[in-house]
């Protein structure tokens, strides 16, 4: 990079003290909004953003202009960490203008406390549209995942006439083609599962402390999607010291993200003390419990209280993240000790969340997520 402007951009203010190379009015402004945000000197001088909302609007809007979406997430998680312009996304006419992702609704979901009446249908707009854009992305996948494992994991070998899945029958039995016939003469008949019962119970139990934020989201859009399956009944649970059972708002998880409140304490063993209570089919449960594994409350019956899920039935998975941020920090001794009871942990992204479910309704061995 031979260009002393772009040098400039990359080094800051301190490569030319002097304001001796020549900018163009694009990188002119470029200069500008870095300075703003990375150049300690410049805004003690008065070239920072302050508390202006006008200036932190126009700072905003330059950014989605000179840099690309990818680098303008950073450089808004930057700003909220480094200028502190939580407050401004309180905001409407500021809200409006910054690039919405996970991290943002993160934010806004623990600014709900103290979001005034005036900007919280902006910000319902910007969760719905960020929902709406992992809906797209995430949503057929993890459909066709489960739906996929379901067909193969449940079978009824022995299924009365109204119960025969016939497609499935004749798919199995093609070679027993009868050519004189004309016709299949099945060796084994494929039923589907008894009726009006779901094949498989998910519980998704989502610690809702600060720093599982983009988990929460996704927890919430994936709940969302395995609700909208017949085969499957899922319950939503988020805990912190205390817990709240949010199933019934899975219809909607804006929602659902509205009524999550992120920070506090956490408290595992109260979560899976209730989470228990609604296991009535522990063979046929999936329970992914997404934690830091932190534990504020009783370890030692924490302990107790999974080893006697797994022991149960109960296929028990925990993810230290549901996000594309790879393993944050977590409790390894309490990790280790899950592991000896054969309950894996392990970080997952959104994009493997799918194949997960799936494994896990086939009883797959999940060591390949490890």
């Amino acid at each position: 990079m031979s260009n002393p402007a772009r040098w400039k951009l990359v080094l800051g203010s301190p490569a030319d003290a002097d304001n001796q190379i020549a900018m163009s009015v694009d990188y002119g402004r470029m200069d500008e909004v870095l300075t703003a945000l990375y150049d300690q000197e410049s805004k003690e001088r008065g070239a920072g953003l302050g508390g202006s909302s006008p200036r932190v609007s126009r700072w905003l809007g330059d950014i989605r202009q000179y840099f690309p979406s990818s680098v303008v997430a950073v450089m808004q998680k930057d700003a909220m960490e480094r200028l502190g312009l939580n407050q401004m996304l309180l905001e409407p006419e500021i809200l409006r203008t910054v690039q919405a992702d996970v991290h943002l609704v993160g934010l806004l979901m623990s600014l709900g406390r103290v979001m005034p009446a005036k900007v919280k249908h902006t910000a319902r707009e910007v969760v719905q549209r960020v929902v709406q854009d992992l809906e797209k992305r995430l949503a057929n996948p993890l459909r066709q995942a489960v739906q996929g494992a379901l067909s193969r994991a449940v079978r009824n070998p022995r299924p009365r006439y109204h119960e025969i899945n016939w497609a499935a029958t004749i798919r199995a039995n093609l070679k027993h083609y009868q050519p004189s016939y004309k016709t299949i003469i099945p060796e084994k008949l494929v039923g589907y599962g008894k009726r009006g019962q779901a094949l498989k119970e998910i519980v998704l139990c989502v610690d809702q402390s600060g720093s599982m934020a983009s988990s929460v989201v996704y927890a919430g859009v994936f709940g969302a999607v395995l609700a909208s399956l017949k085969a499957v009944r899922t319950h939503m649970v988020v805990f912190d010291t205390a817990v709240a059972d949010l199933t019934q708002d899975l219809q909607d998880p804006v929602d659902l993200l509205f009524g999550i409140q992120l920070g506090g304490g956490t408290d595992i063993n109260r979560a899976l003390t209730y989470c228990q209570q609604l296991i009535t089919r522990p063979t046929d449960t999936i329970l992914v419990l997404i934690s830091d594994l932190y534990e504020g409350g009783n370890s030692a019956e924490l302990l107790r209280r999974a080893a006697a899920l797994r022991a149960a039935g109960v296929t028990f998975v925990v993810l230290l993240a549901l996000s594309d941020e790879g393993a944050p920090s977590f409790d390894r001794h309490m990790a280790e000790k899950l592991a000896a009871m054969g309950i894996p942990s392990f970080a997952c992204t959104p994009d493997k969340f799918p194949e997960l479910m799936a494994a896990a309704i086939q009883g797959k061995e999940l060591q390949p997520f490890l």
